[in-house]
Formats: structure tokens, sequence, C-alpha cells
């Protein structure tokens, strides 16, 4: 994937496997705003909203949630509860380099410290617990591959 200054809705689309419907209800309903959102042009039309890298990173790994059965609403909760909490962005827990690492299991969602210490973020963000013997594994931010169409050869 090659770097951009941004990403259409359209781009985004196929390298998420997210609808351009699905990005622009989850906009209109305060789940995620694109980095440049979509405005009002003077002959009555609109721009399109636009990704910046880092909205990129974190809608892969929501569209990977939402493929594990995560509701819009845990998704929004999510990101809010990282924001108004831990004061971080998604994309700061995607990966073992930072101080918190993003884990699910069980159908739900998990922050772990660099310490050891567990948070539920969709029941007790505030209350570490004990996660011993819960099958925890990474969220990651992937590229959606697309399904090839039926009757073309496989590789």
């Amino acid at each position: 994937m090659r770097l951009k200054m941004s990403y259409s809705s359209r781009e985004v689309a196929g390298l998420t496997g997210l609808t351009a419907r699905q990005l622009q209800w989850w906009d209109a309903n305060g789940i995620f705003q694109s980095a440049i959102a979509s405005r009002k042009t003077a002959s009555g039309g609109f721009t399109e909203r636009r990704y910046s890298p880092m909205d990129v990173l974190e809608l892969l790994a929501l569209a990977d949630l939402r493929r594990k059965g995560f509701e819009p609403s845990q998704l929004k909760l999510l990101i809010e509860t990282l924001r108004d909490y831990f004061r971080r962005r998604l994309a700061e827990t995607l990966d073992d380099a930072g101080e918190l690492r993003l884990l699910t299991a069980e159908g739900a969602l998990f922050l772990r410290t660099r310490q050891g210490h567990v948070f539920d973020l969709l029941v007790d963000p505030m209350q570490p617990m004990i996660a011993d013997g819960l099958p925890l594994k990474p969220v990651q931010a992937r590229v959606q591959r697309r399904q090839k169409a039926r009757g073309r050869k496989q590789k």
C-alpha cells in the first residue's frame, strides 16, 4: 500500500472492505469522522470526505472488529473510551510498541498496559481486571483482500 496524504471514501472502502455508505453512516452518527469532512460547494453539491493515513489505519482495525461481530455502537464506545479515559487514538493501541495494546476475546474489547494491567473497555474501563485464562488476541489493522469473482481461475 502506497502512503498518500489523504484517501477518498472509494479508496478507503477498497482497502477496508467497508462500503462508502457505511463510511457515510459512521460519519453521520459520530462513530468515525473523516479528517476532512464533506462540505457544501457553491454549485450546491458536496465535496468528498477525505481520510488521513491514520484514519485509514484505524478504519482497517474497525472494519476487522465489525467483521468479528462488534456493533457500531460498541465501536463508537471503544473510540470514545480510548479518547476520554486513556487519552489515546485507536491507532496508538494497534501494535506492541506503545504503552497500550488493544486486545479482543469472547466478544469483548480489552486494553493491556505495558505493565500488564488489563481493562475491559466496554464494561468498566477504569477498573483493572484479572484476565488469566482469557484467550486475548491482538486487534490488527489489515488490508481487506477482495474475493476474486467466481468462475475465474484461482492462483
